[in-house]
């Protein structure tokens, strides 16, 4: 583990094609980004280092969090924003409190507040936006080692980012498992009986099939164990719409090593970038959309960004062919 206290660029080094190593050259700015210009003294990062350090791939192994602040430019509430948010919108299900509509011991005895709002959550009603597509090209680049997300929206997935790629750690639709035996089953399936207004149950036992995301309570997916890894490696952090409030999700934000840049592009400073910020820390506070076509401009990926909209676009509207 010593490498990781040595500065970044005495270790990146890369594999060449032809399976030689050769060491990365990189800019002169590049190279004072990663505090290898010839001073000690440590210059704060802005979007702009950023963006450099993502065109001239001297960051390969970056690694995402985002919340449900990326979802809500595709119309998506988000949980938590007083007056908008989906706690503050839930009387019309009849839950004794907000949460309980996630609680696993109500849906056992109540399901069909949950099953009303998942209908709202369906894959089909929503489409990804620019955030998705940003990190959906950042996929295509090779650069992307692991996207973390909050979300149950499923607007990665539909976004074109391999389920390999994804640690969705509050779980998601895209399977479904009975309450009594575990029979586990297609997403599709699920939503088949949700969508006809019938209560899913199972086929083998009669069992009530509950979607595969994590409830209060419930253990979080074994694929959230690869933080373990993932973090330690990462030689970018960006942190996208998320309000750093659930556990143990937030507290991964400080899971990366201290020379690594942490970048949060926000609508408010957050979690421990806010109270326990690092010298290398990047904050883009404000519309989360706006922010985020700033950083595609100043990567030069902006007409990539406008083909890759028009072909996903034209798969769901079938002018692509």
């Amino acid at each position: 583990m010593a490498l990781w206290g040595r500065p970044a660029v005495r270790a990146l080094r890369l594999w060449a094609p032809g399976g030689g190593r050769r060491p990365i050259a990189f800019s002169a700015g590049v190279s004072g980004i990663l505090g290898n210009g010839g001073s000690s003294k440590k210059e704060k990062l802005s979007l702009q280092d950023i963006a450099e350090l993502i065109r001239t791939r001297a960051c390969q192994r970056v690694v995402v969090m985002v919340g449900a602040g990326i979802s809500t430019p595709s119309g998506i509430p988000d949980f938590r924003s007083p007056g908008s948010g989906r706690y503050s919108n839930l009387h019309e299900y009849d839950v004794p409190y907000p949460e309980a509509i996630f609680e696993l011991s109500f849906f056992l005895y109540n399901p069909k507040p949950f099953l009303s709002l998942a209908k709202k959550l369906y894959p089909g009603n929503h489409r990804p936006n620019v955030t998705h597509y940003f990190l959906r090209l950042l996929h295509d680049k090779g650069q992307l080692l692991r996207l973390y997300t909050q979300n149950i929206d499923g607007l990665e997935r539909a976004s074109g980012i391999p389920a390999s790629k994804l640690v969705e750690a509050h779980g998601s639709f895209a399977s479904a498992t009975c309450t009594v035996c575990r029979r586990t089953a297609p997403g599709e399936d699920f939503w088949g009986d949700v969508l006809g207004d019938r209560l899913p149950c199972c086929p083998v036992c009669g069992g009530i099939m509950k979607p595969d995301i994590v409830f209060f309570g419930e253990s979080l997916p074994e694929r959230f164990l690869l933080h373990v890894v993932d973090f330690p490696t990462a030689d970018l952090l960006l942190i996208l719409g998320t309000s750093l409030q659930v556990e143990p999700f937030a507290s991964l934000s400080e899971a990366v090593r201290s020379s690594v840049p942490r970048m949060l592009m926000n609508r408010d400073m957050v979690g421990p970038l806010a109270w326990r910020p690092r010298s290398r820390d990047v904050v883009q506070l404000g519309d989360l959309v706006h922010s985020v076509e700033r950083l595609v401009e100043l990567l030069g990926w902006t007409e990539e960004m406008k083909d890759l909209v028009r072909h996903e676009t034209g798969k769901v509207t079938g002018s692509d062919k």
